[in-house]
């Protein structure tokens, strides 16, 4: 991906990230050479082996919606510039799906966010040694870890999540370790690490080297701060400045470029809302735990605003996400103020209903 600085190919480590006007290109050409001494051990040309297999077999780990998409513009990329047919496996959500991946279970399994969120399912924790993993999240980091090895990729890339991401390649490290068997994958971790929240967090970096052989930053200061302390890294730009790149083009401002790209009318009619009403639209988030915290605030919020606005009609586009979207279908029930869920793989529905907030973003609120 380039967002950030134009810049041309950083090459570090046997691989070229280039800088493009796309999202993320990893570069699977001639540019690929032995891992460097850095790493600890030496590989064969990746380009050689895929060579001689036919195909580049990339596995790819996202754990949450917005690795899912990273993660998925990612293997879109990889697709349109790879000199030989790519092979996708892993685990991912409904984008990554759309670009070929079959999830080999799926990707909620391993969303739980931290301590906080687990704190409410605690009954159900069987905590393993010090990993402090549910046994859901055990069997499923063993049935990763058994999945990519069958796999034999060429690559191996976790997308941020990096308490599941860190111990799914210690645990396939060790894996080819035991085995013993050679040219065991290149790992690239994308998203590093919050070490700049954490206390001591620039020297946990060192100890992330052993099973990380390659860090894809997305914000710029990341990558200096990764590199001293030995742990090679690429500033890739950020995903969400990606996006507003994307509708920036032009001479255009972005309001107007979303209006081109949704339809006002068309989200009115398909819903049966007439322009007297009153449209708000309310965002969650894209947890689980996110979402059953703050959903009944916003409940709160709608009884309050629906005295003053009688004809409010509330718009949630949901994350593509299938529990955060049974939950926030099943809580609309108990509702009395009328509101549309917007499915999270509807991107067009989703561009009618912004459409539609810009519009009423410019018109007076009526007492």
């Amino acid at each position: 991906m380039n967002i950030g600085r134009a810049a041309t190919a950083a090459t570090n480590g046997g691989f070229r990230i280039q800088r493009i006007p796309h999202f993320l290109q990893l570069k699977f050409i001639s540019t690929f050479s032995s891992w460097n001494s850095s790493c600890g051990r030496r590989r064969e040309n990746v380009v050689d082996r895929a060579t001689k297999d036919g195909e580049i077999r990339v596995y790819v780990v996202a754990g949450e919606v917005s690795g899912d998409s990273i993660a998925s513009r990612l293997m879109n990329s990889i697709k349109r510039i790879s000199p030989l047919p790519v092979r996708f496996a892993g685990v991912g959500g409904a984008l990554m799906q759309k670009e070929g991946l079959q999830s080999i279970f799926p990707m909620e399994d391993i969303s739980v966010m931290g301590i906080w969120e687990l704190l409410p399912y605690i009954s159900k924790i069987r905590y393993l040694r010090a990993s402090n993993l549910t046994s859901t999240h055990q069997n499923r980091l063993k049935e990763t870890t058994n999945n990519a090895f069958c796999f034999r990729p060429h690559v191996v890339v976790t997308i941020d999540a990096k308490g599941f991401s860190f111990r799914f390649l210690q645990k396939l490290k060790d894996k080819y370790s035991q085995q013993g068997v050679d040219n065991s994958p290149i790992h690239v971790h994308y998203v590093a690490p919050s070490f700049w929240a954490w206390k001591g967090g620039e020297a946990r970096l060192k100890g992330i080297n052993g099973f990380v052989d390659h860090v894809l930053c997305i914000i710029p200061f990341e990558e200096e701060v990764c590199r001293k302390n030995g742990l090679p890294a690429t500033f890739v730009g950020h995903p969400i400045l990606e996006d507003a790149s994307n509708f920036n083009r032009g001479t255009k401002p972005v309001t107007d470029t979303l209006f081109r790209e949704g339809n006002l009318d068309h989200f009115h009619s398909k819903y049966g809302i007439d322009y007297g009403s009153t449209i708000i639209t309310l965002l969650p988030g894209s947890r689980l735990q996110e979402v059953t915290r703050m959903l009944p605030i916003f409940l709160n919020a709608m009884k309050l605003l629906k005295e003053s606005f009688p004809r409010l009609i509330a718009v949630i586009p949901v994350a593509p996400d299938c529990h955060v979207q049974a939950y926030i279908a099943k809580t609309l029930k108990e509702w009395s103020t009328p509101a549309i869920l917007i499915p999270g793989t509807s991107i067009y529905d989703k561009y009618d209903a912004f459409s539609v907030c810009f519009y009423y973003c410019y018109l007076p609120l009526k007492e």
